[in-house]
């Protein structure tokens, strides 16, 4: 009975042995002064007016073994609007636009991104936009992951990620609603995303 028993330990470690590690993910967090969240909205039908978002912050995880992207969050200061028109942005943060008095954050977050190819990424999320949460899918590439080069010291040379993203969504959709009906001011809202996240 015993030698059994020895010998059924012996294969549970074998087997044990023989089962690949479970891969582990990798916490990211976006690099303040290496992100760009901009718009572009039609302005009566003559040409897209192009703004951003000064203050952004955000984080997710990373699994470099097999490339997945989980646990997305992007925060975004509603009050950083900027599209270099004073006027404008002072109109963008009232009550017609982003109320940033009642709605200070724009929120997205996704809890995994559907892997597209080698770099390439298909992000099902949802976007908090004055108190309202919808889908936004954003179509995503992963352009480098590599030790930053630009680090004064070797303990700040932790893997820098790179990411591009693009997406869309009417505004209308979130009760957003000034200047859609007479075509002043575009529906659709094109997302473009840029940033850099260093390894935690």
């Amino acid at each position: 009975m015993l030698s059994l028993r020895v010998l059924a330990l012996v294969g549970l470690m074998l087997l044990a042995a023989a089962t690949p590690a479970r891969a582990e993910s990798t916490r990211y967090v976006l690099d303040p002064e290496h992100v760009s969240v901009g718009f572009l909205v039609e302005h009566v039908g003559y040409a897209k007016t192009l703004g951003l978002f000064r203050q952004v912050s955000g984080e997710y995880r990373f699994d470099a073994t097999t490339g997945s992207i989980t646990d997305l969050r992007i925060e975004i200061d509603a009050a950083s609007v900027y599209t270099a028109h004073d006027k404008r942005d002072g109109h963008l943060r009232g009550r017609d636009f982003l109320d940033v008095g009642s709605f200070p954050k724009l929120v997205y977050t996704a809890a995994a991104a559907q892997r597209r190819g080698e770099r390439g990424y298909v992000i099902e999320g949802e976007l908090e936009l004055l108190g309202q949460r919808r889908p936004v899918t954003l179509e995503a590439t992963w352009n480098k992951r590599a030790p930053y080069p630009l680090a004064l010291a070797p303990l700040q040379r932790a893997p820098v990620m790179g990411v591009s993203a693009r997406g869309s969504f009417r505004r209308s959709d979130f009760g957003m609603m000034y200047a859609v009906e007479n075509g002043w001011v575009g529906d659709e809202v094109e997302l473009i995303i840029e940033f850099e996240a260093r390894q935690q």
